[in-house]
């Protein structure tokens, strides 16, 4: 899984047009990013890397970097 695929399953799971997210972003400056956008990252990431997460794990995340490292 590279670094693409990931901002790609954020994007999708947040509903915004593919090339708006860049790594230094702020999870906060996005409206779409709430706790039902969570469960759909953890929901995606399961399905699509066979990988857990936790709302906790999210819940800690500032920024898309953060998100991208928690799922690699």
């Amino acid at each position: 899984m590279d670094v693409g695929e990931i901002i790609s399953l954020i994007e999708n799971c947040m509903d915004v047009e593919e090339g708006t997210l860049g790594l230094e972003d702020s999870l906060s400056d996005y409206e779409e990013w709430d706790s039902l956008t969570a469960l759909s990252v953890i929901a995606a990431v399961d399905e699509q890397f066979h990988k857990s997460l936790t709302g906790k794990d999210l819940k800690g995340a500032k920024t898309i970097s953060d998100v991208v490292r928690l799922i690699r």
